[in-house]
């Protein structure tokens, strides 16, 4: 799996690897069980600090995406992914809810709000 992290960005860089990751474990990339670099390894290949790293494994596996094992290191929770609960759901609306709004302000018609993410959506189920 390639990683990308725009340097440039507003969006911090533990958030950008963290999305990432998850991004990769949703195209089937990163299969239940598979070991993610070190802390120190994932830093020194992205060139950045070792605690941006450490927040976002930490993140992730507060979420239930990966287990943080002293002997294994890091891997892909191999027990499967969190559950879709009501805490998720009620973070997905709360997360939508500023990107509805802004593309309601710029214009956008609900139909092309919604092509975009059932074309996104479809992307990771294939």
């Amino acid at each position: 799996m390639i990683i990308r992290l725009d340097l440039q960005s507003e969006v911090p860089i533990y958030t950008q690897l963290k999305h990432t990751i998850i991004e990769g474990i949703a195209a089937k990339e990163l299969a239940p069980g598979e070991a993610l670099p070190s802390v120190r390894a994932m830093a020194a290949d992205l060139g950045v600090n070792m605690h941006t790293v450490n927040k976002a494994y930490q993140a992730l596996k507060q979420d239930g995406f990966i287990h943080i094992h002293r002997q294994k290191g890091v891997v892909v929770n191999p027990d499967g992914m969190p559950p879709n609960d009501d805490v998720f759901v009620e973070r997905v609306q709360s997360d939508l809810r500023p990107l509805v709004t802004e593309a309601v302000c710029r214009g956008m018609s609900s139909e092309q709000f919604l092509q975009f993410c059932s074309e996104l959506f479809a992307e990771f189920k294939e």
